[in-house]
């Protein structure tokens, strides 16, 4: 029986605001909070929340760097229990950059962001504890990106190393906080071990499936580019013309190579999945889907690297993410997770589904 505890004792209002903000900063995101039960589902809503507002900041490429570096170290700082930095401060801070356009769901957030936090403060303190220390790591570890590449105008990573160092950051910390969550009550030596292991791999399998799947709105829109420019160097692209015409081929090779990069943590991934406890409302089918669906991004990478350089894209079908939720979201177990995995990385899931009908 798993243990189950009471849902949070925060503000309803509040509560929900945070559930809905979710909905509209991350519709994948939004899938795993939906299939948690309570109280891991608002536990996870509010870290993700916590994390997201010093990612939208790291990503506004309308922020003059060492500004955006200012603002996530105030950010820090708020985070920090031993500090007394206010929410508002940072609110305050962040005012000036608002888009002014109608904003975001993301800008949104940021500019609530004092309601996220009072909201995460009401969890219990253990919840707390589990949360902050990856997040604070997170928020510290963009700042240090930001102020790294200040004089470029985004980021430009050189390295397969470096690559991987801001994935853990950006990511890697979030598979932390999570195994944090799931294991605050007793759990055998080497189940932990195995948890902490591949945590962060869980992590870096997302991010860098993003990455191989976003190189044309990451450069475009925001002014990064985190393919590494050895990779680039190696089939002749410039970093800063990655997205044009001429070097389409010979970028999307790239694509290729860190997709494949990306396919490397597949296996620790899904070990982590069969490993992780399901009870305070944690749920197999909550890390399964994003898992899946990652899968399944990988495998029309593979197949089509060159749609990343374009605004066409990289997708899985809206019927495939129906199949794969509807077959997740039933009585499916562990076992069944290599299974599906080889099922989903041979084609659509929701053809093969039709093929066994």
């Amino acid at each position: 029986m798993s243990q189950q505890e009471e849902r949070p004792r925060v503000d309803e209002a509040d509560l929900q605001w945070c559930h809905e903000s979710v909905q509209g900063v991350s519709r994948t995101f939004a899938l795993t909070v939906d299939v948690l039960d309570e109280p891991m589902s608002s536990y996870i809503c509010l870290g993700y929340l916590v994390c997201r507002i010093a990612d939208t900041v790291e990503d506004a490429s309308h922020i003059p760097p060492a500004e955006q570096a200012g603002l996530l170290d105030t950010y820090d700082d708020v985070l920090d229990p031993a500090d007394d930095t206010a929410a508002d401060a940072f609110a305050t801070a962040v005012e000036p950059h608002l888009p002014e356009d109608e904003l975001s769901d993301d800008w949104a957030v940021v500019r609530d962001s004092p309601r996220v936090l009072r909201t995460f403060k009401s969890l219990p303190e253990d919840v707390q504890e589990a949360i902050v220390p990856p997040a604070r790591e997170l928020v510290q570890g963009m700042a240090t990106f930001v102020e790294r590449y200040e004089n470029e105008g985004g980021l430009r990573i050189q390295t397969r190393n470096e690559l991987e160092e801001y994935c853990y950051y950006a990511a890697g910390t979030v598979g932390n906080l999570i195994t944090n969550l799931v294991t605050r009550h007793d759990v055998a030596t080497d189940r932990r071990q195995r948890l902490y292991d591949t945590a962060e791999e869980f992590g870096l399998l997302l991010q860098l499936v993003n990455i191989s799947k976003d190189v044309y709105d990451d450069y475009t829109a925001e002014d990064n580019v985190y393919l590494p420019a050895e990779w680039l160097r190696d089939a002749g692209v410039p970093q800063e013309q990655l997205v044009d015409d001429d070097h389409r081929a010979s970028t999307a090779s790239v694509v290729r190579r860190t997709a494949e990069f990306a396919g490397s943590f597949l296996d620790d991934a899904q070990t982590y999945l069969e490993t992780v406890p399901l009870r305070d409302g944690n749920t197999l089918e909550a890390w399964a889907i994003p898992f899946l669906l990652a899968v399944g991004t990988l495998r029309e990478l593979l197949s089509r690297p060159e749609d990343a350089l374009s605004s066409t894209g990289v997708k899985i079908s809206r019927e495939e993410v129906l199949a794969v939720v509807s077959d997740m979201s039933g009585d499916r177990d562990r076992d069944a997770l290599e299974k599906l995995r080889e099922d989903i990385e041979a084609g659509p899931y929701h053809r093969t589904l039709s093929s066994a009908d």
